[in-house]
């Protein structure tokens, strides 16, 4: 089968190339861009004249622009056939000085440029084509002369003033008339190439000139306008008009000689043919002249006959070139389609010749693939088989765990039971003391906590086998709304957060409006689960909201409750996964998994459904519709069972212990050693608390954000931070306390209830300097903690210059390394200067006064100022043994502020006076 593909497609591959070769066998194509000025006659025949020429060039693309006397519309459509990247450049510019830099890159580019009829300000550009407008001026210059028979008054009418035919023209004509004094120039005005420009100018100019005998335009439409403007005033018939440009046609330059209108005019070519000419001259690599001078030559009444009937006949040329031309191209055209339909012809015949073969040898190859199939059949028909069998016995494997899982779970409650009794009855007791009585309490509520999730998770076990009953009764939820949350009050006030329930008023004595049939106590284990989320998850100052409404859907009446708070929300990947059994929005929200999915299914028996609206930063909405009366026997037994309160109060305590409010420390450091506790969990942290407070002076935090801020203010001695925390976890907490200076030197303790390997190897990556994991004994926690904190005394013999640094060594950070050494040396370099302050030394590193004195001092056990003095002692003792400077001179140069107390310090450091070390000094 492969062998039969890629032999088709070789075919397929070798009649493309074919086919492909044949279309392309055309002469290279060229595409010259034309940039005119205007968009008169005179270049509108040039345009015809080019494109005319370029049907003798094959595969010559011409793309004309007119820029209608616009310098920045000529500029843009020159940029814009640099980067089309065209292969010449036809430009007749509008103004010299503002064309000239875009013609300039263009050249600079190596494009190819050929200026026709107008000039610029630069000879950057590779070929001219046009006429000798200076000598068009002197033979008009002559002609004027001859008509005045040199003697008249002339008013000369010019073209714009920034092109270089005007300025020719003008330069030409004057050249001349200066050698006849007889004739005057008596008014000149700038018409811009324009009729109606020239009729107002000459307009003008009449008013002001009594005599006037010709009148020289530079085209013949300003003479037509000035023609115009004199017929008016109705001194036509006393003066003679001369322009130039002679183009044959209706109202143009030939016919308005003939006509008697104009003297005469002289013929500027437009040369479009020859600009094509010398174009391919230059694209083909032939040889050019660089300069292309077309010739002029005047039109009077004698001649411009002759010359209307030499343009008729052009033009019935011309049309019968164009003719010849599309019939050519219809030819062509026809022939193009021939010979590709030719071409598909053969594909196609190749094509199905292949396809013939290709089923031939695929039939061949079935009858021989066939057998193979039906082998292969059987084989899969076992494996199916064995499949079936390896189901089974995984279907029987996971119900035998969940059996043993839910065994488990109900063997749990017992001694839960047999701890939760005891508890209450010693709680009763009066000969507790205040720290048994706190142990008790917190025995006591945890205790409450996992009877919860043990429950849950037999409810849950009973709902995937279906032994999960509906015990309906008529009860008004409203009231039992308000009855249910009232446990929650206490919770909302503790926590700072504002507490709202929102249900429908009563019309009457009694509220039948919320009335319902419903399972009340799967109704109230919802609401205890969602409410206990909403506590957990919402910081200080947040607020929870409860809201019922009843609505009509399908003429079946259904309620409607909402469940909102202000929260940390989840992520819209979460939102999809957190009704399934056991899942875990991440580590840093633990949780069973359970409480979520229990929910749903409550409601799926109830017949309604839940969604979720939540967004990261932004809180959560829960809502749950469900019909308003379930159909089935109402349970007369509906009173309250043990279990229930059991989850109630779990659902508290669960949303009381963990919480990411952020706690508020004033707590002043005392003469004992700092440990800060990071945990989440309140019990956690009032048990770690009741262990060390009495050695150590003890702060909190909730959360890791919070303790990266108490350790920044507090710089304590050590720290002990659980992993698994909301808004940063310990693992991200302890690498941004050990890349902190100010807290780079604290040991970390890590608390953990995951006691795997490599959550030990990454926590000691992020920098932890030990591990403990849950449960821990106080016992345990106390020793490694003051293990932790001689290893850090260890580590101030290492800073220190005085004492010996012992046998066993502390490990010492790169970073605290250099903070000292930066120290030391800040100390020496301005050791002199008797106003170096602490506050100075804390500004050169980057520390306030009170974190440079906390951090020298957990360091090296001196504070900043004791080691600045240090310092100097030693430097002037040095002085002292080898120089013959004096005391007083030794004391203003260590920077001491007087001799006497540098005297008092150098005796309490070194035992004796420097006036007592001179003389021994001395007498040896």
């Amino acid at each position: 089968m492969k062998r039969h593909f890629v032999f088709l497609v070789t075919i397929l591959c070798t009649l493309y190339l074919l086919l492909f070769s044949s279309c392309s066998q055309e002469k290279n194509r060229y595409v010259i861009g034309v940039s005119q000025c205007s968009d008169d006659e005179w270049r509108t025949q040039m345009n015809k004249e080019i494109r005319r020429e370029a049907l003798f060039y094959p595969g010559v693309e011409v793309d004309i622009r007119s820029a209608n006397d616009d310098n920045r519309k000529q500029t843009e459509d020159i940029e814009r056939f640099i980067r089309r990247k065209v292969d010449l450049i036809v430009v007749a510019p509008n103004e010299a000085e503002a064309i000239t830099p875009v013609i300039e890159k263009a050249y600079a580019k190596g494009i190819p440029v050929v200026l026709v009829d107008r000039r610029i300000n630069s000879d950057q550009y590779t070929a001219y084509v046009g006429a000798d407008n200076y000598e068009m001026g002197r033979q008009i210059g002559h002609y004027i002369t001859t008509r005045l028979e040199g003697k008249g008054n002339v008013v000369e009418l010019t073209g714009l003033k920034g092109s270089t035919p005007a300025a020719d023209r003008h330069r030409g004509l004057m050249d001349v008339l200066s050698r006849t004094p007889g004739i005057q120039i008596v008014a000149s005005a700038d018409a811009g190439w324009f009729q109606k420009s020239a009729e107002q100018a000459f307009d003008s100019i009449l008013t002001c000139q009594p005599k006037i005998d010709l009148v020289f335009a530079h085209n013949d439409r300003m003479a037509a306008g000035a023609h115009t403007a004199a017929l008016r005033h109705g001194r036509a018939n006393k003066m003679l008009f001369v322009g130039v440009d002679a183009l044959p046609g209706k109202g143009l330059g030939v016919e308005l000689v003939a006509n008697g209108i104009l003297d005469g005019t002289f013929i500027y070519p437009t040369g479009g043919d020859r600009v094509i000419q010398v174009a391919m001259s230059i694209l083909e690599g032939k040889k050019y002249q660089r300069e292309n001078l077309l010739s002029t030559a005047p039109v009077n009444r004698q001649n411009a006959h002759v010359m209307q009937m030499q343009t008729d006949h052009i033009a019935t040329l011309d049309g019968k070139i164009e003719k010849l031309n599309s019939q050519l191209d219809a030819f062509l055209l026809r022939y193009s389609a021939q010979r590709m339909f030719l071409y598909a012809c053969i594909i196609i015949i190749l094509l199905v010749g292949a396809l013939l073969v290709f089923v031939v040898r695929a039939f061949w190859t079935k009858n021989r693939l066939n057998a193979e199939l039906s082998q292969q059949k059987k084989q899969l028909e076992e494996q199916r088989d064995q499949l079936i069998i390896l189901s089974r016995q995984l279907e029987e494997a996971t119900h035998a765990k969940l059996a043993f899982f839910t065994n488990v779970s109900h063997d749990f409650r017992t001694p839960l039971t047999l701890i939760a009794d005891p508890v209450d009855q010693l709680q009763q007791s009066h000969n507790l003391n205040e720290q048994e009585r706190f142990l008790l309490n917190i025995i006591h509520k945890n205790v409450a906590v996992l009877l919860r999730l043990v429950n849950q998770i037999l409810d849950f076990r009973k709902f995937e086998e279906g032994k999960l009953d509906m015990h309906l009764s008529r009860f008004d939820l409203a009231a039992s709304l308000h009855e249910w949350t009232d446990a929650f009050r206490t919770l909302a006030y503790r926590k700072h957060i504002r507490f709202s329930i929102d249900t429908p008023e009563p019309e009457g004595k009694d509220n039948e409006e919320s009335v319902i049939t419903a399972d009340a106590e799967k109704i109230e284990r919802i609401l205890y689960n969602l409410l206990s989320n909403a506590f957990k998850f919402t910081p200080e100052n947040g607020s929870v909201h409860v809201s019922l409404e009843f609505f009509n859907k399908e003429n079946i009446r259904w309620m409607r409750l909402q469940v909102t708070d202000t929260g940390v929300g989840m992520s819209a990947d979460h939102i999809q996964h957190i009704f399934e059994s056991f899942y875990q929005i991440d580590v840093h929200h633990a949780g069973s998994g359970i409480g979520l999915a229990l929910v749903k299914a409550f409601v799926e028996m109830h017949g309604g459904t839940i969604h979720v609206d939540s967004a990261e930063g932004q809180g959560t909405r829960f809502c749950i519709e469900m019909p308003a009366h379930q159909t089935g026997a109402l349970d007369s037994n509906t009173t309250r069972s043990a279990m229930l309160a059991n989850l109630k109060e779990g659902a508290v305590l669960a949303a009381d212990q963990e919480t990411i409010q952020v706690a508020d420390h004033d707590t002043k450091p005392e003469d004992k050693e700092t440990i800060l506790v990071i945990d989440d969990n309140q019990d956690i942290r009032d048990y770690v608390r009741s262990v060390l407070q009495e050695k150590y002076n003890v702060i909190e935090a909730a959360n890791g954000q919070e303790g990266v801020q108490q350790a920044m203010k507090y710089v304590p001695d050590a720290i002990i931070c659980d992993v698994m925390m909301p808004v940063m976890d310990g693992m991200e907490c302890c690498r941004r306390l050990k890349s902190e200076l100010q807290t780079s030197h604290i040991p970390v303790m890590m608390l953990t209830a995951y006691a795997v390997d490599e959550q030990k190897i990454k926590g000691y990556e992020c920098g932890a300097d030990s591990y403990i994991s849950k449960p821990f004994s106080a016992q345990l926690l106390t020793v490694r903690l003051r293990n932790l904190i001689e290893n850090r005394q260890r580590l101030q013999n290492f800073f220190s210059d005085g004492v010996k640094a012992p046998t066993q060594k502390a490990p010492v950070a790169e970073l605290d390394k250099g903070f000292m050494e930066k120290l030391h040396r800040l100390i020496n370099d301005r050791l002199s200067d008797p106003n170096l302050s602490i506050e100075d030394l804390g500004e050169e590193i980057g520390l306030s006064r009170v974190q440079l004195y906390r951090k020298t001092k957990a360091l090296c056990g001196h504070a900043p100022n004791e080691l600045l003095r240090i310092a100097r002692l030693k430097r002037a003792s040095s002085l002292l043994a080898s120089t013959e400077k004096t005391v007083a001179e030794i004391t203003y140069e260590v920077g001491f502020s007087s001799p006497s107390y540098f005297t008092k310090c150098y005796k309490e450091y070194f035992g004796e006076n420097p006036t007592d070390f001179l003389k021994r000094k001395n007498g040896e």
